[in-house]
């Protein structure tokens, strides 16, 4: 087993068996719902931005797979703090990391992706993508109205 497998799989299952922020936030600024209906996982994804404009809580709820609920608790985790900007930039990077088998992986002290690189190992599941981004794409719908965060 390779350190990028033990890892993937330490953390998948301590966030699975323990998610962080899975509470509702009250009062909220932006909420989304998602869901993939192939494996009937489902997310919603609450947070409130400080008068600076940066994320003071996020929350989410839902039922999902281990990966699924540990990329939701890891995505909390990761934009505690953060822009919506730095929110997007940090989704997009992650969206790569994890669809692009032929990428390198980042730097272990990268401060947007150190906690996501665990979740890279999803890369070589096709099938698991979907699970691994189904936070991310529901907090896009949440903070920018348009978009859609059900998978297919």
């Amino acid at each position: 087993m390779t350190d990028l497998s033990a890892l993937y799989q330490a953390v998948v299952l301590d966030h699975n068996r323990a998610p962080r922020n899975c509470h509702a936030v009250s009062p909220h600024d932006y909420e989304g719902d998602g869901n993939n209906p192939l494996c009937g996982d489902w997310v919603h994804v609450e947070l409130r931005l400080d008068s600076a404009g940066r994320i003071e809580d996020v929350g989410f709820s839902g039922e999902g797979c281990a990966i699924s609920t540990a990329s939701a608790s890891i995505m909390t985790e990761v934009l505690m703090g953060r822009t919506l900007d730095e929110a997007r930039r940090i989704g997009e990077r992650f969206q790569h990391l994890v669809t692009d088998r032929d990428a390198p992986l980042p730097a272990e002290d990268d401060p947007e992706l150190e906690k996501l690189l665990a979740l890279a190992g999803v890369r070589d599941y096709p099938m698991r993508v979907k699970c691994a981004t189904l936070a991310w794409h529901t907090l896009q719908a949440a903070i920018e109205p348009t978009a859609s965060a059900d998978s297919e």
